[in-house]
């Protein structure tokens, strides 16, 4: 306690579609002193009351009564606010929100910046960057030019029904997609239908036979009976295949569609064990991020500070976009959350005012 009250300070707030994050650091050095966590803070579809209370519950967490005076200057990336204009209605509602929560607290007014969470991510970047371009590869998916630290230009991010190309429920669908082809005949063996239908529950007696499919020596699925393109599975007869649609459907459809997401590990592990269908799967998975990237028409060597766990250290699309970026002169630098870029555009925030 008497360390926060011989400093001023500073909070960063990541505010996201499942959790807020607050860090509370110094705000000479940046060195963080405390970290918590409340609800979801997309500020546009939590209801503002509910953000408000979120947002305290965070604040609250990292924040003792005695330290609130030292509060210099308070950042928030958040989801649901592009932060282009004064009336966007997403960073409104933050500001207000946030504004309250600190209020409640008494914490007193000083300045409060609002951005996108896309935003404070960028920022999490070497360096603090204020100009690059951003890439979510999550649940869902985006890029985002930024210049001046605010974003400029946007490239996906259109929702699980008009686009997220290339992102978590995106290659989730696929493994569903690939699973149904199989079990109809319009598709290859592959061991994503019975992992698809063993995460969601399936009767075991419906699901394929353990460890089909087969493959050759150049990872192409080998023949695995008589039937149309690799459906001939041993003791998986149309019976049972129809089984299985009627079993799988109900639950896939029961679920929001961007549960699909929770798929994406399945594929990421049958591609890993050289699952030809899995691994199409996140090839043109990288290929989409590739041409949301393209499209932004980076320069050479231009900054792309990418987050989301489709491109984390252990990442499946990781490797493959890297590889795709560096024939076009260009890498990634991946940060884990915009916590960090939060707190360094407080910071900002904090040196302007003191200068």
């Amino acid at each position: 306690m008497g360390n926060y009250l011989n400093q001023d300070l500073v909070i960063g707030l990541d505010a996201g579609g499942t959790r807020t994050r607050a860090v509370l650091a110094a705000a000479a050095d940046g060195r963080v002193l405390a970290e918590a966590a409340a609800g979801p803070g997309n500020a546009l579809t939590v209801p503002p009351r509910q953000l408000t209370h979120d947002l305290a519950e965070a604040l609250a967490g990292v924040l003792p009564e005695g330290a609130r005076t030292r509060v210099a200057a308070v950042a928030g990336g958040f989801a649901g606010a592009t932060a282009a204009a004064d009336d966007d209605p997403g960073t409104v509602r933050a500001r207000t929100a946030l504004t309250g929560a600190l209020r409640r607290l008494g914490v007193p007014e000083g300045p409060v910046g609002i951005w996108s969470d896309i935003e404070a991510a960028f920022a999490a970047g070497p360096g603090t960057p204020a100009d690059g371009l951003a890439l979510v590869a999550g649940t869902g998916s985006v890029a985002v030019r930024i210049a001046g630290r605010r974003a400029t230009t946007t490239v996906d991010g259109d929702g699980w029904l008009l686009g997220d190309e290339g992102s978590g429920f995106w290659i989730g669908r696929g493994a569903v997609r690939a699973a149904l082809r199989m079990a109809d005949g319009r598709g290859r063996a592959t061991v994503l239908a019975g992992r698809v239908g063993h995460a969601l529950g399936l009767p075991a007696d419906v699901l394929p036979t353990a460890g089909v499919p087969s493959y050759d020596e150049g990872g192409a699925p080998g023949p695995v009976g008589a039937g149309a393109r690799g459906t001939g599975v041993p003791g998986w007869s149309r019976a049972r295949r129809e089984d299985f649609r009627r079993h799988l459907l109900p639950a896939v459809l029961a679920d929001p569609p961007v549960r699909l997401a929770r798929f994406a590990p399945l594929v990421a592990e049958a591609a890993a064990e050289k699952d030809a269908v899995a691994s199409e799967i996140l090839d043109e998975a990288a290929d989409h991020l590739l041409d949301t990237v393209r499209a932004l028409e980076p320069g050479p060597g231009e900054r792309i500070v990418a987050t989301g766990g489709l491109l984390g250290p252990d990442g499946p699309l990781t490797a493959p976009l890297t590889e795709r970026l560096h024939l076009l002169g260009l890498g990634l630098d991946w940060v884990a959350d915009g916590g960090p870029g939060a707190v360094a555009l407080a910071r900002i925030m904090y040196d302007g005012r003191h200068r």
